[in-house]
């Protein structure tokens, strides 16, 4: 069984006191050979993966090449998004694909969802100590 690595939550806005922090993990992106630092917000309501339309930018990805169209919901669902696959390492993990819908929003945070990042790793919050674990999913 592979170990947990605990990461702590980020301050977001330092005048709300605790109600500010929030489960932002650090992750390595990686696509076709363009390596990119980013900040995933763990977010297990969100039914998918969403990167940001800048970050994807950064890692190659040009919007008229990415044909598959994906429909967003709530704040977003009035916003273009398309399905693309970008290799991610979260600590010393393994690398693993994860599916995003790639937004044309650019106010948005790099969101980790049900699909596929809750899939791929299991996650522990711990709120009141301002902390959460992270390990890779466990393959039976």
């Amino acid at each position: 069984m592979v170990d947990a690595q605990k990461f702590p939550y980020r301050i977001t806005n330092s005048s709300l006191g605790l109600a500010d922090r929030m489960p932002y993990l650090p992750l390595m992106l990686s696509l076709n050979s363009r390596f990119l630092n980013a900040e995933g917000l763990l977010d297990t309501g969100a039914s998918v993966n969403v990167l940001p339309y800048e970050l994807g930018l950064q890692l190659g990805l040009i919007w008229d090449d990415e044909l598959l169209s994906v429909g967003l919901v709530g704040n977003l669902a009035r916003f273009e998004a398309r399905a693309i696959v970008i290799n991610a390492q979260v600590g010393s993990f393994p690398i693993v694909d994860l599916g995003f819908a790639w937004t044309r929003a650019s106010d948005v945070p790099l969101i980790l969802g049900q699909a596929n990042f809750f899939l791929e790793f299991e996650v522990c919050f711990f709120r009141a100590r301002s902390e959460f674990e992270v390990r890779p999913r466990q393959v039976e």
